[in-house]
């Protein structure tokens, strides 16, 4: 009888003990933790990566980058040092969705056809690398389950299996929106730096076009602009063409 009220004593004396680290679980330390799972958790920073688009977009919409075209650059600002600036303003600018042509032009027309496409270049593969790696760290996780229709599928094996050279021929031929191919790369298990690669390299072509075709707008009948203009459809057209065979093979499998 002492033995089992002993034991029985033991057992009430140990239960306070064997509790306090469960309610420590439930204090403030548990509810930090069940905090960080929540802030931490896929779709989260997918509202996170939603968030920080929408408002890049609204400051584009309130700045209106599309002035420089008209208005020119600020007259504090020149050579070397203004290219610069405007390669990151131009990067930023492609996270927020400004359409490439638009900047390209501006950059032939603000500093020529040479300067003007080494900045749109750096801006370029500049813009395409913070988004895909915002893609990348904040919306791969939450976005990867979705990928089941026969188009996304095909889509992501593609870039995943293949994806210099995809993402190459993605910038070869322009008719496929930049933004678009920045996040579904991120999303895909692409490597960082083909990513990078492809896109500077196949980025050449129609970039040049558009910043001669900027520094030469105001004669729009010499050589040069109408070659540039050349070089702008023929790239378009057979990019719809190979968009459209494409789609008919996957329709037909």
């Amino acid at each position: 009888m002492l033995d089992a009220t002993t034991r029985s004593g033991g057992t009430a004396a140990a239960s306070p003990r064997a509790a306090a680290p469960e309610l420590a679980v439930r204090g403030p330390a548990g509810r930090s933790a069940r905090c960080g799972r929540v802030l931490l958790s896929p779709w989260s920073r997918f509202s996170l990566l939603v968030v920080l688009l929408a408002g890049a977009a609204t400051a584009v919409l309130l700045f209106r980058p599309q002035r420089l075209l008209a208005d020119g650059w600020p007259p504090q600002l020149g050579g070397p040092a203004a290219a610069v600036v405007f390669a990151v303003a131009y990067g930023l600018c492609t996270v927020a969705f400004v359409p490439r042509p638009l900047l390209n032009l501006a950059a032939g027309a603000l500093f020529g056809s040479q300067l003007g496409l080494g900045a749109a270049l750096t801006g370029t593969v500049l813009g395409a690398g913070v988004a895909f790696g915002l893609g990348r760290v904040l919306g791969q996780d939450a976005l990867r389950p979705l990928l089941r229709g026969r188009l996304l599928r095909a889509a992501d094996g593609q870039l995943s299996r293949h994806g210099f050279r995809s993402m190459l021929a993605a910038r070869l031929f322009p008719g496929i929106p930049f933004a678009a191919s920045n996040y579904c790369a991120a999303v895909s298990r692409m490597r960082y730096l083909p990513f990078l690669v492809a896109t500077g390299l196949g980025s050449v072509p129609n970039t040049a076009a558009y910043a001669v075709a900027g520094a030469r707008a105001a004669a729009p009948t010499s050589p040069a602009f109408l070659m540039a203009l050349a070089c702008i459809a023929v790239p378009a057209l057979a990019g719809t063409a190979v968009a459209w065979r494409k789609r008919h093979q996957l329709r037909t499998r």
